[in-house]
């Protein structure tokens, strides 16, 4: 598929948003994380910027943008509309959750169960997104199994290294338990990562020019003539083509920046006693959101659509 600049933000920014919303949620319900109303101003600001811009970012890509609208309407049997749906309805209990942090410093009792359910609905809401692409059995790439799991864990991963760091800049005590946390699903984040690969490499595929025709039985089917010469927007937009060594190489940038740079700063700012974790944690953030960046363009890049057999492609 056509790696829209305006969907790997949206993915990216939205699932690191929502997951810093459940960590804030979970850590004070867990009398853990201080009302601080400078803290919570900051953080909340950041999570809503994040979730708010990623959500604007994806009607970029719609032909025309002022109908979004619209597809909340489709609810019942679109994963894109209860996406939408839920995305909004979320901004209920969190924003009640935050007003109560920031204006009355109180993130305990009613407000924290407030904010327990903003969490469990950030879930839902990075859930249906995953859904969108995991439900269409017609790019075999995103219909599969470790689609939904790695896109719930890579967004707590995002929010809880986002965490950390705030946590950090705050002086809070218990960093440790923060970093041992986000040390976790980022390590998770790369085994689901490394399972949807293989997975992807080592599975026969579903579709192929074969069973595209119905003529698999007498043999390989290969295209003798294409149905027109020139490009045309389903090549394009569902059949976009990147060389497996790029793809090789933009997997290793993605493993390195996404998982192994920030675990790695991690685990530094959880034994450097003598070196402000600050250093660590900073540039762990960056890598991290420019390595899941990067492994959002492959998984749009590398999802070819069935349509594409009969355009020569032996296998999508």
């Amino acid at each position: 598929m056509h790696p829209a600049k305006s969907v790997i933000y949206f993915t990216t920014a939205t699932g690191a948003g929502y997951g810093l919303l459940f960590w804030l949620a979970a850590f004070a319900w867990m009398d853990f994380l201080p009302a601080d109303q400078m803290f919570g101003l900051l953080a909340f600001g950041l999570a809503f910027f994040l979730v708010g811009s990623g959500l604007l970012s994806s009607t970029l890509h719609l032909g025309h943008p002022k109908r979004a609208w619209r597809a909340l309407s489709q609810w019942r049997s679109s994963w894109l509309s209860r996406e939408g749906l839920i995305a909004i309805l979320t901004f209920i209990p969190t924003g009640f959750f935050a007003l109560s942090w920031v204006f009355f410093g109180e993130n305990q009792g009613l407000a924290g169960w407030i904010g327990l359910i903003g969490a469990l609905m950030s879930t839902v809401t990075v859930f249906c997104t995953a859904m969108i692409y995991a439900s269409l059995k017609s790019i075999p790439a995103w219909n599969n199994r470790w689609v939904v799991q790695g896109y719930l864990v890579l967004s707590f991963a995002t929010g809880a290294v986002l965490m950390a760091l705030l946590f950090a800049a705050w002086g809070f005590p218990g960093l440790e338990k923060v970093l041992a946390n986000a040390l976790i699903f980022v390590s998770l984040g790369l085994a689901l990562k490394a399972a949807y690969w293989r997975s992807r490499i080592s599975e026969p595929s579903r579709s192929t020019s074969g069973t595209a025709t119905g003529l698999a039985s007498y043999g390989t089917v290969r295209l003798i003539e294409g149905p027109h010469t020139e490009s045309n927007y389903l090549l394009e937009e569902m059949g976009f083509q990147i060389a497996r060594k790029h793809a090789s190489k933009l997997r290793r940038i993605a493993i390195a920046l996404g998982f192994i740079v920030p675990g790695t700063a991690l685990v530094a700012a959880l034994n450097l006693d003598a070196v402000s974790p600050l250093l660590w944690l900073i540039p762990a953030a960056l890598s991290t959101g420019i390595g899941i960046a990067t492994e959002r363009w492959l998984f749009f890049a590398e999802a070819q659509h069935v349509v594409t057999l009969y355009y020569g492609r032996e296998r999508a």
